[in-house]
This record gives C-alpha cells, sequence and structure tokens, in this order.
C-alpha cells in the first residue's frame, strides 16, 4: 500500500521476546557496508532507527523517509525468537506500521500458520516510481538471524551454516489501512521483545515463582509471598485492573524510639526510565492514579502506617513497573524496626489479598519492598523483594530500585 506519511513506525510483537532488526538495501537487495544493518547494538542509520521496547513493549524501526539515501531502495524489517533454535509456529507475530508522528495505525499484518521458521522477513518499506510503500512479506528462514543477514550481504562474524534457501513464502495480502483505525497494542502491556543489549541490564520483568509453586493468582484467595516469590493479579482468569492499595507498616524494635519511615512507590517505564516518584512530599502524581496517604512519624498504632492507592486502570501505559520502597530519612536503620510488611488490599472492599512479611532485617536506611510488573497478555505481577539499600530518601532509590527491576 502506498504510505500516506513520510515517517513510519514498524512495530513487531510476539508473545517472546525477539531480535527485531532493519536491513537498508540497494537495487541489488544487499547492504551498502555492515553500518546498513539496524538492530540492537547498532541503533541508527541513515534515515533508519531501531528502539528496543524494553521487554514490555514492540521492537520498533523507524524510517524517515525523507531521510533515506537515493541508492537504498527497501527497508526489510525482519525477526527472529531471542531463544536460540525457537521457532515462530504458533507465535506469530504482528507488524503494526504506524505515522511515526502521531501514532496512528495506517495498517497491521500477521503471516499466518508459521513452521519451522526460525528468522522472518516481516514487512517492507520500499520506494517504487518516488512513492514510498509497505509491503508484507512473511517469508521465512530456517537458519536465523545470521541466515538473513549473510544473504543480505551483511558480515557475520561466527562462523555459519550456509542459508538455506528461503522456505516457501506464505502469500499474505497485502496490508490494507483498516477502515476505522484501531489502537495499535499498547506498548506497555506487550510480552517481553526485544533483545536485551549486552551492556545493559534487562528490562523490567517480573521474578520467576519459587520453585515449585507456578505462576500463583488470586483465585484461592490471600496469598503470603516470601521474598523473590511472584503473585499474578489474576482473578476468575481476568487481570485485576481496578484501584488496589499498598499498605505499610513497621513498629520500632525492642520498644525502642519512636521510628519515622517514609514509604513511597517509583513509576518506570519499558527502558526502566524514571518517569515519577509518589511519597510524602508529592502526594498524587500520573493525573491521581496514584495516591500517597501521608507522612507517619512514628510508627506507633496498629494498622497500615502508610497506604498508596493504585488505580491499576487508570495507569498510562508508559508506565510498566512500580517499586514501592521505604526509607529512614533520620538515619534510624532497619536493625531498628521490628515486624515491617506491606499488603495489597482491593481498593473498593478492603480484602487483603497479598501479604509480604519482612523476616530480616540489615543495619541500612532504605529497603524496597516489593514491585508490580506489566506483563504482556495486561496482568500485573506484584514480586516480594525485601532488598536493603542505603539510601535515606526516595531520591537515593531511583537507581537502585531500577536496577532491581
Amino acid at each position: 500500500m502506498p504510505l500516506s506519511a513520510v515517517r513510519v513506525a514498524v512495530d513487531v510483537a510476539a508473545p517472546v521476546r525477539l531480535d527485531v532488526s532493519g536491513l537498508l538495501l540497494t537495487a541489488d537487495g544487499k547492504v551498502r557496508s555492515d553500518d546498513d544493518f539496524i538492530f540492537y547494538n547498532q541503533p541508527s542509520g541513515p534515515g533508519v532507527t531501531y528502539r528496543s521496547g524494553g521487554g514490555t513493549a514492540p521492537d520498533t524501526i523507524t524510517v524517515d523517509t525523507a531521510a533515506v539515501p537515493p541508492d537504498i531502495e527497501k527497508i526489510v524489517v525482519t525477526a527472529s525468537p531471542d531463544a536460540a533454535g525457537q521457532t515462530f509456529q504458533g507465535i506469530e507475530p504482528t507488524a503494526t506500521v504506524r505515522n511515526a508522528d502521531d501514532g496512528s495505525v495506517l495498517a497491521t499484518f500477521t503471516p499466518p500458520q508459521l513452521g519451522p521458521e526460525t528468522a522472518l522477513l516481516v514487512m517492507e518499506i520500499y520506494r517504487r516510481n518516488g512513492q514510498w510503500k509497505a509491503r508484507a512479506v512473511g517469508q521465512g528462514y530456517a537458519d536465523g538471524l545470521a541466515g538473513i543477514a549473510t544473504d543480505f550481504g551483511v558480515t557475520v562474524d561466527e562462523p555459519a551454516a550456509a542459508p538455506a534457501a528461503p522456505a516457501q513464502p506464505v502469500t499474505p495480502p497485502q496490508p490494507v489501512a483498516p477502515p476505522q483505525p484501531v489502537a495499535p497494542p499498547p506498548p506497555a502491556m506487550q510480552t517481553p521483545a526485544g533483545p536485551p543489549a549486552p551492556a545493559a541490564s534487562p528490562a523490567p520483568q517480573a521474578a520467576a515463582p519459587a520453585p515449585g509453586t507456578g505462576k500463583v493468582n488470586l483465585d484461592k484467595g490471600r496469598v503470603s509471598l516470601q521474598k523473590n516469590q511472584t503473585v499474578s493479579l489474576v482473578k476468575g482468569g481476568r487481570p485485576l485492573l481496578s484501584q488496589v492499595r499498598m499498605g505499610l507498616g513497621w513498629e520500632p524494635a525492642f520498644r525502642g524510639a519512636d521510628i519515622d519511615l517514609d514509604a513511597s512507590v517509583i513509576a518506570y517505564g519499558p527502558q526502566r526510565n524514571h518517569i515519577d516518584s509518589c511519597y510524602f512530599g508529592k502526594l498524587t502524581i500520573l493525573n491521581g492514579a496514584i495516591q500517597h496517604s501521608g507522612d507517619n512519624l512514628t510508627g506507633e498504632g496498629s494498622g497500615d502506617d502508610e497506604v498508596i492507592t493504585v488505580d491499576l486502570g487508570r495507569l498510562p501505559q508508559e508506565v510498566t513497573g512500580l517499586v514501592f520502597t521505604v526509607n529512614s530519612f533520620s538515619g534510624q536503620k532497619f536493625t531498628e524496626v521490628a515486624k515491617a510488611y506491606c499488603r495489597l488490599l482491593d481498593g473498593v472492599t478492603g480484602e487483603e489479598l497479598v501479604r509480604f512479611d519482612l523476616t530480616h532485617a540489615e543495619p541500612q536506611t532504605g529497603v524496597m519492598m516489593a514491585k508490580l510488573i506489566r506483563q504482556f497478555s495486561g496482568e500485573w505481577e506484584m514480586t516480594a523483594m525485601g532488598e536493603f539499600v542505603k539510601a535515606r530518601t526516595v531520591r537515593n532509590m531511583v537507581k537502585p530500585a531500577a536496577q532491581a527491576l
């Protein structure tokens, strides 16, 4: 189809992590040099850029057709599963072509019934008689990204077997502009769909549940977590997307002096980028989607000392991770604290859904209690953390919490 936008973005999403790349090809179907291979280790080239979804959103190849060199006739968008040897059978990817400036959807394409392919030519953005167009391809290779790369003239560092002949391409319909543009898949709700750059930490992902526990949800009532265990916030087969309250509580240890701790929540995007923090000095963030109850100066009294309310359904799509922290601004260590816990409650009924009791303490001034991570299918997962750090304020928690996602 003809492209109605000068700058287009091709998002590629699948239920598994993908390696997505873009190749700039001349009239002979080859790259001019390895610089024309755009991927996570080389994210930009003339007129073409790669953006990682960070594990929770699709990877994106963006083409600025006005900036593509005149000897480049075609940009091929490719994908392969990140897991070695995994085929596309049953995990067919979906490409969404968008206007890169306003985000509107121009077309979508899902190649049907893939089989042994381990790498795929997904889409082409190509020039024909001065007009830029998009073409659905859906042609597969059985020897992964290396097969695609060598076939188009890219040098592969590791010795690779000769690329297998491309699998017989499916004959998909040309992408068609939807009669009523549908919203693209929400970036923050996609499956992990991007390769972790070797030099960077992996993107936010929920910690695996303890061995043998499987994926626990809320169907059997309250869930009591131990450190590093995870619960999926799903009840009756449906993601919990209503208002929840994270209650945090503590007591002075051994009848000690009052202890002034500060509970906070830090919101992150898919690249572990800090979006905002909610704490006693900023009681409302994200247009009211997260609200703080205010500061408790003593820790005395039963029940939650501080409460943070989160409306999961109102969180912006860019928010993919929340880390709940507690800090001691006065410098008192957590060895002076007893019965520290966090618990997640239904915001409407007040029912306790998940609880995590801190069972040990370290002589530090900050602790990461729990994290919530948005998953591909739309639900959130809560993981108990209990990680101590040297940090008296939420500002000092931003970096270590990002690293812990």
